[in-house]
C-alpha cells in the first residue's frame, strides 16, 4: 500500500512541479532532471520515514535545492540562481499553475516536433508518467519510447522552441494538437486505459481545467469551446458510470436521475455559443452527440436518427475506424442489427486489437443467437482491456453468456 501511495503521489505531482520549475529556469530540460532527482531522493526515504503530510511541497523544495546546487557550479546561470532562490519564497496560485502547464503542453506540441513525440513528451512532462507507461499505452517497447522523448526534447533545445504560449499568429499551426492532446488527457481520466483505476477523476478534472483556461485565453474559438463542453457532457454522467461492484454501466442501463442536469444546461449553452461561432468541428459533433444523448429521457427515446447523421458529419472530418465503429452501433438502432453488423464485420482487421470493437461485435451477435461467437467476441475484448471496471463487465457478459448456453443445449 505505501508502494501505490508514493506512485500516486508522484502521478499527482510530478508534471505541475516540472511545469512550475520550466517557468522559473526557461530549461525544461534541467527542469526534468531537477524533478527525477527529487524523486529518486523520495524513493531513497519514504518507505524509511513516510510520505510528508505536504509531499509536493517536499519534493519541488528538494528539486530547488538541487537546482541551486547544480546552477551553483555554473557561472553562465547566475541569474537563473537568483530567480530559482526568489522562487523558493514564492506561492504559486492555482491561476498561475494552469499558466504553467498550459506553457508546457505548447511548447510540447511545438510543429518541429513529430505528432507521436509531442503526446510522448506531453505525457512524461505534464502528467509525470513513467517511460515505461507511456511505452504500454502506445504499444512499443520502453527504449523506443525514451529515444522519442529524448529527440522530442533535444529538439525544444536545439531549435530554440520558447517556453511559452504562441502569438495570435503561431497558435493555429499547434492548436490542433493542443486540443487532441486534452482530450486524450481527459480520455485516460474518464476510462484509464491501465489496471490500477477505473476511472482517475483528478486526470480528467485536469483536463477539463486546463480547457476553460484556453478557452478563456481564446474566447471565440468555437473547437476549444466544443471540447470543454464535451468534457462537461460526459462529467454531468459520472455518477452514472459504474455500478455499486465498480463495474461499467454502460448508457443504456444508466440511471438517468443521476446526471447532472445544470452541468448538461451549461454544456448546452456552451454548445450553442460555439454554433454561433464558426462552422461545426470535429469537437463539435463529438458534443452534439452527447448533447443528443444527454436530452434523451430515456435510451430508448433517443433520437437516433440524429445521432447517425452527426456521425456521418464527423466521419467526413475524421475518416478513423473508430468513428465508423461507434456509427455502426447508432446505425442498429435506425436500420437494426443485421445492418450494423454488415458495418462492423467490414473493421475486423482494423480494430482486431481494439477492445471496445470486439464487445460491440458480441453484443450484435448475440442478437442473432450466435453465441459461441459472442462469447469468444467478449474474451477477446477482455483480453485487450486492463481497465478493472470494463474487465468487470465483460466477464459477467460471459458468464452470463455461458450459462444461457448452458441452459439453451
Amino acid at each position: 500500500m505505501a508502494d501505490q501511495a508514493i506512485a500516486e503521489v508522484f502521478r499527482d505531482e510530478v508534471g505541475r512541479i516540472c511545469a512550475a520549475l520550466a517557468r522559473t529556469l526557461d530549461d525544461f530540460d534541467l527542469a526534468e532532471d531537477l524533478v527525477q532527482d527529487a524523486v529518486l531522493t523520495a524513493l531513497e526515504r519514504w518507505p524509511r520515514d513516510g510520505i510528508p503530510q505536504r509531499p509536493g511541497a517536499w519534493l519541488l523544495d528538494v528539486a530547488r535545492n538541487r537546482g541551486i546546487d547544480r546552477i551553483r557550479r555554473d557561472t553562465r546561470y547566475r541569474e537563473k540562481l537568483r530567480l530559482l532562490v526568489e522562487d523558493r519564497s514564492a506561492s504559486d496560485t492555482n491561476h498561475q499553475e494552469a499558466d504553467d502547464r498550459l506553457r508546457l503542453i505548447f511548447t510540447c506540441c511545438h510543429p518541429a516536433i513529430a505528432r507521436e513525440a509531442q503526446i510522448a513528451l506531453t505525457l512524461r512532462a505534464v502528467l509525470g508518467m513513467t517511460t515505461s507507461e507511456i511505452a504500454r499505452a502506445f504499444l512499443v517497447s520502453e527504449s523506443t519510447m525514451a529515444q522519442r522523448i529524448v529527440r522530442a526534447k533535444r529538439k525544444i533545445v536545439e531549435a530554440r522552441i520558447p517556453y511559452s504560449v504562441p502569438s495570435v499568429e503561431e497558435m493555429p499551426a499547434r492548436l490542433n494538437e493542443v486540443l487532441a492532446l486534452l482530450y486524450l488527457l481527459y480520455n485516460e481520466g474518464y476510462l484509464s486505459s491501465g489496471p490500477e483505476h477505473s476511472t482517475n477523476r483528478d486526470l480528467a478534472a485536469d483536463a477539463v481545467w486546463l480547457s476553460t483556461l484556453l478557452n478563456a485565453l481564446m474566447p471565440r474559438e468555437p473547437e476549444v469551446m466544443s471540447l470543454l463542453a464535451l468534457m462537461q457532457f460526459h462529467e454531468a454522467r459520472r455518477r452514472a458510470r459504474f455500478s455499486t461492484e465498480g463495474g461499467l454501466v454502460l448508457l443504456a442501463d444508466q440511471d438517468r436521475g443521476l446526471w447532472d442536469r445544470v452541468a448538461i444546461d451549461h454544456a448546452t449553452k456552451l454548445l450553442e455559443t460555439a454554433r454561433r461561432l464558426g462552422t461545426p468541428g470535429e469537437y463539435w459533433l463529438q458534443a452534439a452527440i452527447a448533447a443528443t444523448h444527454a436530452e434523451a429521457p430515456t435510451f430508448e427515446q433517443t433520437d437516433w436518427p440524429e445521432i447517425l447523421a452527426l456521425y456521418g458529419a464527423l466521419l467526413r472530418i475524421v475518416p478513423s475506424p473508430v468513428v465508423r465503429l461507434n456509427r455502426a452501433i447508432a446505425l442498429q438502432h435506425v436500420a437494426g442489427a443485421a445492418a450494423a453488423l454488415e458495418e462492423i464485420e467490414k473493421l475486423a482487421e482494423v480494430l482486431d486489437r481494439y477492445s471496445l470493437y470486439h464487445a460491440a461485435r458480441a453484443e450484435l451477435l448475440r442478437e442473432f443467437g450466435r453465441i459461441e461467437e459472442a462469447k469468444h467476441a467478449d474474451d477477446r475484448a477482455l483480453s485487450l482491456t486492463d481497465n478493472p471496471a470494463e474487465r468487470l463487465l465483460l466477464r459477467h457478459r460471459i458468464e452470463t453468456t455461458t450459462a444461457r448456453h448452458e441452459e439453451a443445449g
